[in-house]
């Protein structure tokens, strides 16, 4: 499965220059998943088409806002049958805030 199609990118691209423009954190276009109960929340992708920001929660008691390397995720395989990080294919969207107080409220992002 492919983690960005066409359409997220143009998505995320979009919302890397909102944010240059506006300094404002953008909604979340991206959700990301694998093993340990990893969840990765993404807003944007940075212009070298490899830093991505966002909400990530790699299943060990805490959730931060910050940066990932798409590269990173796709090399990922997580035991014990080494499969790697899925997109959510039904991932509706919606903003850091909501997902935060999501996280407050379960303690985690898995299952959102």
């Amino acid at each position: 499965m492919k983690l960005i199609t066409a359409d997220i990118m143009k998505k995320l691209v979009k919302n890397n220059q909102k944010t240059i423009e506006t300094g404002e954190t953008q909604d979340i276009v991206l959700k990301l998943f694998g093993g340990s109960n990893s969840t990765w929340l993404i807003t944007e992708i940075d212009t070298d088409n490899d830093t991505m920001w966002g909400l990530c929660d790699i299943g060990h008691g805490f959730c931060e806002f910050g940066t990932v390397s798409l590269s990173e995720l796709k090399s990922i395989k997580f035991p014990p049958f080494g499969l790697g990080v899925e997109r959510d294919m039904f991932f509706g969207g919606g903003s850091v805030a909501d997902f935060r107080k999501y996280y407050e409220e379960h303690g985690s992002l898995n299952g959102c």
